[in-house]
């Protein structure tokens, strides 16, 4: 049997629009409602959408009052609707919110604060408002303090949505190939760890002899510092260094998105990069920093900022506004006060050896992977052993109709993408280990 089809990202656990036969009249009003003003852009997830009203720690509610445990979303990092990332953020929204044009204390203070996470070296702070738009900042940053024009990732990445950051994420590309100065390398995967690092380092070198053959050269490696795209890849931790020094030895420059591993995630460190012993010229974050409110950031060498503002005049009305500062230091503090990295670890690791335990009752369950809370686990094939995306499906659907929220990654999608908010609990997850041996019981 051949392997799964590829899968673009947004496909994984999207919703078919023209499939609302024996929905609720008033649900499938609402889906209408939705797509006649979204259009072709509208996403939802599910093969039955959910209204959701509201939200707490690890749990969401429906409209009809469900209560649904949530294993998918790592944009409230700290835990949904926390009271005092909530406060920080309506106390500071009722006293000034403004550019930064200005001088105003929490905002240089949230700079310091955050800066003070970060290796020496990595002191310059650049304040946007997605994710998205931080990689692509990091580019342009990267091509001028370069004067080089290509960029490497791995074949599933995804980095962002403007059209700059979507020539490097060929996991949200349907219909082509990335862009001509981009180079594609397989995932860091692999059963033997002493082979995992010598074998991305190759790809990357590879990769940099095509660019400098076609004449584009080696601006930077950018990877999501856990593969989240490509199935979650983490271990063993250090494979990234060999990698990292071929792209400096051509000149190029290692960029880390920590817009997903970032945050105490990785249960290790603040940040993902530091499971590897590397310390990345840029680094961009973004979802989590402030549990909600659209905020993220680029950090830099002051060097490197320096070139490119040379160059460009580059301001940002909306990064840095004294809100998302508030909310930015509240998320801070509430990782430091409640100990949620070593919260990510200690439940982190429960959890995967907990999952790693039904694989001998479910033989379906491949491997899994992970680091803190971001865990991976494939599903394969009985007779084949290969990436079993209809599963994958099943489950997803089948895990919402019985209260938890997940999603999928991978090439094939075939990985459940298991990233709860870090106040995630061992009773939690108990619970998603028993609901899911139950549903691979019953197919």
């Amino acid at each position: 049997m051949s392997a799964a089809p590829l899968k673009e990202i947004l496909a994984l656990n999207r919703f078919d629009a023209s499939r609302t036969e024996g929905f609720p009249e008033e649900l499938a009003e609402r889906v209408r409602r939705r797509s006649a003003t979204f259009g072709a852009s509208s996403v939802l997830f599910y093969e039955q959408p959910i209204e959701m009203v509201r939200a707490e720690g690890t749990y969401m509610y429906d409209a009809d009052g469900r209560k649904y445990l949530d294993v998918y979303n790592n944009v409230p990092s700290v835990g949904h609707c926390h009271p005092r990332v909530v406060a920080a953020m309506a106390k500071q929204a009722a006293e000034i919110n403004i550019h930064t044009r200005y001088l105003t204390k929490i905002v240089e203070t949230y700079s310091e604060r955050l800066l003070a996470t970060y290796p020496e070296g990595l002191s310059n702070l650049v304040m946007t408002c997605t994710g998205s738009e931080s990689n692509d900042l990091a580019m342009r940053i990267a091509r001028i303090g370069t004067g080089a024009e290509g960029f490497i990732v791995t074949e599933s990445a995804y980095h962002g949505n403007t059209a700059l950051v979507t020539e490097i994420s060929p996991s949200a590309l349907k219909k082509r190939k990335p862009a001509p100065f981009v180079r594609t390398v397989p995932a860091p995967s692999g059963n033997d760890p002493a082979a995992v690092a010598a074998s991305f380092a190759a790809h990357v070198e590879a990769a940099i002899a095509d660019l400098r053959k076609e004449g584009y050269g080696t601006a930077a490696l950018i990877v999501d510092s856990i593969f989240s795209s490509d199935g979650i890849y983490a271990d063993p931790a250090g494979f990234l260094q060999p990698a990292v020094a071929a792209v400096r030895k051509a000149g190029g420059l290692f960029i880390a998105d920590e817009v997903q591993p970032g945050f105490g995630r990785t249960g290790f460190n603040l940040w993902g990069f530091a499971r590897h012993g590397v310390t990345p010229d840029i680094v961009t974050m973004g979802k989590p920093m402030g549990n909600g409110f659209p905020m993220s950031g680029v950090v830099t060498r002051p060097d490197l900022l320096q070139k490119f503002c040379e160059e460009t005049g580059y301001f940002n009305t909306f990064g840095g506004n004294p809100v998302a500062a508030a909310a930015g230091l509240a998320v801070l503090d509430v990782i430091a006060d409640e100990g949620l990295t070593e919260n990510a670890r200690d439940v982190g690791s429960y959890f995967a050896d907990s999952l790693r335990n039904l694989k001998s009752r479910h033989v379906t369950i491949g491997a899994v992977r992970g680091a803190g809370l971001f865990i991976g686990l494939d599903f394969i094939g009985l007779e084949d052993g290969e990436p079993d995306t209809a599963l994958s499906t099943h489950v997803i659907n089948e895990m919402k109709k019985s209260g938890i929220l997940i999603g999928a990654a991978g090439k094939y999608g075939a990985t459940l993408k298991i990233r709860p908010p870090l106040c995630f609990s061992k009773a939690d997850a108990d619970h998603f280990t028993g609901v899911l041996s139950t549903i691979l019981g019953n197919r």
